[in-house]
């Protein structure tokens, strides 16, 4: 007898431990996304517009590269470094099929912080070179990417340790007007830190609370400082890049290939640089010498980790923010699903991987993602088709970028900003759904100018949790859990009389955005079962058909017979006389359930609106302007269903 329970225990012992074939494919696929597009990838269908997207993607990323290592206090070069091997990591681990990981204005801005606090311009000679020639850089130069790659390292620790958490479950708590009003703060202190090369001054560095306006202050002080020529060519530039880049969008339909005015600007720019020798004549100051090739990988320096624990914080909860809002965006936009949580993983290893190889930290960047958009990308080819481009101009190219004016590069990096400026036109929409959600942006605006972004994002969640919770009466009204479901079958008189179903759903709960994705997916699994049920019948009722009309078939249905039809269009009402409040996430969940609803042929009417309900409805996004959505009660609902469908008779009512 114990021999035969030791011989049971030991099959159930291994039953454990053995890992499953399956399992673990499974898990490489989930882990691993690239292992779920890549081996369908269709190269007829999408090579030439992932190409296409490669270039001009490359071209931003050389740009944006150089000008935001600038932004983050360390040589030209390692942006070139931080524009290759994030890509690569994401590619393999993110799950944003359109989503441009590098170099990020916003992480830069953070990490410049830790830099000019640990390697001040005073603490050693700039022009001594290392021992160890890597590059042919100074000492001091090596020192100050080293702190930038120890913030790149510990930000991408702590977002895979938020990975392990499983913390992405907790991104419902970053509302739409936090991460707009966060962004807009953010990309107007990149703005500001431009100012200097956009007007040819010389100016100390300044950061810390109410650092933006200390900026201005200065300028203002020294205003005889300003060099005409560098504001002259700055205004040309900016001028030339948005007038190019708004006929690009405007004729995008009508040419196949929009012009790379980026990369037009930098040869034509360089070259006039050098021809009249301007660096000299007029005072302006260049990029300088762009080093070739790559450097063997080191590890960052560890003895400084603990000297930039908030500016790794800073990055880690910025830039995490800031892609997923992409990836979301993304994700919404192409109908693929987004994890939020394997993007911790992925833009955790984006920045820990590539901190060994000299790069600044890393994240998803507005403008790229958007030149994706625009110029058709499909898949993630197109940034690893970037990479191999931005590869060539470290090894062949980067020298010739010498003579490129720095005001110049720092038009390129405002007018790149462009996305994230006009976020302030959001503002209306805001105060037409919820002045709530108004007041909250402007605030984490404010916050965010005057002290840093990760201090407004922190300000914007804790102050949109408070109020939320205020509002409620009481904690458990967050859960829909409850909320009543009404089936009635009704019949419609067409051809021949057929059985159909109106579903009336009451929602007994506020719309904000602490419940809004909960509503969505309760809502969808109602849907998918009512659908995959209506389906079901669909099937059987034509093969009992076919077995009738076909006597060859001997009572089975053939091939033919057992394809799905599309399923009847079935009637969806929202009573919506317990919102008592909602706010722009809520409000903006609602739409996509209509939109989604009539995706799947379900026609969805609200009852029991309020005018206010019904106005930030209209100012999200007016699902149908061709006929009433909106009625005073389910019965005015029913009636309008009876009118349009001509409904003779009401039955089987229940209530689940």
């Amino acid at each position: 007898m114990t021999g035969a329970k030791r011989k049971k225990k030991g099959m159930l012992w291994s039953k454990m431990h053995t890992p499953h074939c399956e399992d673990f494919k499974q898990w490489c696929r989930r882990r691993l996304p690239i292992l779920e597009w890549a081996p369908h990838y269709n190269l007829k269908e999408n090579l030439l517009p992932d190409t296409m997207s490669g270039i001009m993607l490359a071209v931003q990323q050389v740009t944006q590269g150089l000008a935001f290592a600038i932004l983050s206090s360390v040589h030209p070069v390692f942006g070139l470094y931080g524009s290759l091997f994030p890509a690569i990591i994401y590619a393999i681990f993110g799950m944003g099929r359109h989503v441009a990981t590098g170099t990020f204005a916003l992480t830069s801005l953070i990490s410049a912080n830790a830099v000019e606090r640990l390697v001040p311009l005073s603490s050693g000679n700039l022009t001594t070179r290392s021992n160890t020639s890597t590059l042919g850089l100074s000492d001091f130069e090596l020192q100050r990417i080293g702190v930038a790659a120890a913030v790149s390292f510990l930000g991408g620790v702590i977002q895979v340790a938020m990975f392990l958490l499983q913390l992405g479950s907790a991104t419902f708590l970053l509302t739409e007007p936090v991460i707009s009003a966060m962004t807009t703060g953010a990309a107007t202190h990149v703005v500001t830190s431009q100012v200097k090369y956009l007007l040819g001054m010389k100016m100390p560095y300044i950061s810390g609370p109410l650092g933006f306006f200390y900026i201005y202050a200065y300028v203002f002080e020294n205003i005889k400082s300003v060099r005409l020529e560098a504001l002259l060519l700055s205004l040309l530039s900016i001028v030339v890049l948005v007038l190019v880049k708004e006929l690009n969008e405007q004729f995008k339909r009508k040419i196949k290939v929009v012009l790379p005015v980026d990369l037009v600007l930098i040869i034509a720019a360089s070259f006039a640089c050098y021809c009249t020798n301007m660096e000299i004549t007029y005072g302006l100051e260049v990029v300088g010498h762009i080093p070739k090739g790559i450097p063997p990988p080191r590890a960052p320096p560890m003895n400084v980790l603990s000297a930039v624990i908030t500016e790794a914080f800073g990055v880690a909860l910025v830039g995490y923010v800031a892609s997923l809002a992409l990836a979301q965006g993304s994700a919404k936009k192409y109908k693929y699903p987004v994890d939020d949580n394997q993007e911790f993983l992925a833009h955790g290893l984006s920045n820990v991987i590539p901190s060994f190889f000299f790069c600044i930290p890393s994240a998803a960047a507005m403008g790229r993602t958007a030149g994706l958009y625009s110029t058709g990308a499909k898949t993630q080819v197109a940034c690893l088709i970037s990479c191999i481009l931005v590869l060539i101009v470290i090894y062949a190219v980067g020298p010739l970028l010498y003579w490129l004016p720095m005001c110049v590069l720092a038009s390129i990096i405002v007018v790149g900003l462009k996305g994230m400026l006009i976020q302030f036109r959001d503002l209306k929409k805001y105060w037409n759904v919820d002045k709530i959600d108004w007041g909250i942006w402007v605030s984490t605006y404010v916050f965010t100018i005057c002290f840093a972004a990760n201090v407004g994002l922190l300000f914007g969640v804790v102050c949109t949790i408070a109020i939320v919770i205020g509002r409620f009466p009481r904690a458990k009204t967050l859960s829909i859990k409850n909320m009543k479901e009404m089936e009635l079958k009704v019949k419609i008189e067409t051809d021949g009389e057929t059985s159909q179903q109106v579903k009336i759903i009451s929602i007994n709960n506020p719309l904000v955005f602490l419940n809004a994705k909960k509503f969505h997916t309760d809502l969808m699994n109602i849907i998918q079962k009512e659908n995959a049920s209506n389906q079901l019948l669909d099937d059987v009722s034509k093969c009992e058909q076919n077995t009738l009309l076909n006597s060859l078939s001997n009572g089975n249905c053939n091939e033919e017979a057992s394809q799905p039809c599309p399923s009847e269009k079935w009637f969806l009402i929202l009573d919506c006389s317990g919102v008592t409040f909602f706010d722009y996430s809520g409000v903006s969940m609602l739409v996509e359930v209509y939109m989604d609803c009539k995706s799947r042929s379900v026609d969805v009417s609200l009852a029991h609106c309020t005018a206010s309900l019904m106005k930030a409805v209209k100012y999200c996004g007016n699902p149908d302007s061709e006929k009433p959505i909106s009625f005073e009660s389910v019965s005015a609902a029913l009636s309008n269903i009876y009118s349009n469908k001509n409904l003779s008779k009401l039955s089987d009512h229940s209530e689940v």
